[in-house]
């Protein structure tokens, strides 16, 4: 029903910025509670941020207080602001679509093909 499309992606040293897109097709992104995994090598994909359809958010432990999920419904555009990232950042990171809570980061859940994120020192 709807397709996602991550950008932004790069290399960026350690305390450094990066932004991510998400832009989804299909479907309006209105429809859908939106966020963000991520999955380093050799590790288990991880939640990093959701924003619900009402706009209210919920971050990882890890990554509170450096990063910003939000959307811009108009745009069909979820982003994660990543600020002071730290090598421990470096994954490639999913964005994820699902229109219950229930289902969010579940594999009936949509995911986009993910964008590599690397942090180096």
């Amino acid at each position: 029903q709807v397709q996602l499309v991550e950008s932004g992606g790069g290399l960026v040293q350690a305390g450094g910025s990066l932004r991510l897109s998400c832009v989804a097709s299909g479907r309006t992104l209105s429809s859908y509670h939106m966020g963000w995994f991520r999955q380093a090598p050799g590790k288990e994909r991880e939640f990093v941020a959701r924003i619900r359809r009402s706009g209210s958010t919920l971050y990882a432990d890890s990554v509170k207080g450096r990063f910003t999920i939000s959307r811009d419904n108009a745009k069909n555009t979820v982003y994660l602001q990543m600020n002071s990232l730290e090598r421990e950042d470096t994954a490639v990171y999913y964005c994820n679509a699902a229109d219950s809570i229930d289902t969010f980061g579940s594999p009936s859940a949509y995911w986009g093909q993910g964008t590599q994120v690397t942090v180096s020192s």
